[in-house]
């Protein structure tokens, strides 16, 4: 079954839906300069709704040790995302589980990128944009090799209407949606968390059949 991953919350009525729709993890911005930053302290208040077994993850671009330090004390069970440009030393000094987000454009060497990457619980395809963090477009999912046995989070421009095609195609371990369920930038909808979760559902529906 499709992991699913609701990244970018900031209020508690979409912390409940990410959760009653059935996704496994949210995601907390801790980028500042993101529409969807949250401060260590206001993630704590929000994580509070989770039940055991849905898992928040933390999202850092470049972080410093103090900055990393004060998500880790606020969110003690979270999952690491990096999503800047850390070295695998970088992932590694935290020495807890994390995922490493990659920009997959022509070229790019999964392969490679997964074997550096290799303490990594999955590896994060996201779109090529400028600067930092996802910007809500699809890349080329003709890029991703088949058979890759490192575990693929699929992101960047997912949405309802195209995240079954997007299962279908790389055949992901999770997919990670923030802006395909929004109305605004940053602001998320509870409907359209749903619907993308029920679209999920019915792709591996159909994956198994």
């Amino acid at each position: 079954m499709t992991r699913i991953k609701i990244c970018g919350l900031s209020q508690e009525a979409h912390v409940e839906a990410a959760v009653e729709a059935g996704a496994d993890a949210v995601g907390f911005v801790f980028y500042a300069k993101s529409a969807r930053f949250v401060t260590p302290q206001r993630a704590r208040v929000l994580a509070r709704l989770l039940p055991p077994f849905v898992t928040p993850v933390g999202l850092f671009v470049n972080a410093t040790d103090a900055e990393l330090q004060a998500g880790l004390e606020a969110l003690p069970n979270m999952l690491v995302q990096f999503h800047g440009d850390e070295t695998p030393a970088d992932c590694d000094r935290t020495e807890r589980p994390y995922l490493r987000a990659a920009a997959v454009t022509p070229g790019f060497d999964l392969v490679d990128f997964g074997s550096r990457f290799s303490n990594a619980q999955a590896i994060l395809l996201d779109a090529p944009v400028e600067g930092y963090g996802g910007g809500g477009k699809v890349f080329d999912w003709s890029l991703v090799p088949p058979n890759v046995s490192s575990r693929l989070v699929l992101s960047g421009g997912l949405s309802a209407a195209n995240v079954a095609d997007g299962i279908a195609r790389v055949r992901p371990w999770a997919v990670d949606v923030s802006s395909g369920v929004e109305v605004s930038k940053g602001i998320k909808s509870a409907d359209l968390i749903h619907q993308f979760c029920r679209a999920v559902r019915r792709a591996d529906a159909e994956l198994t059949r």
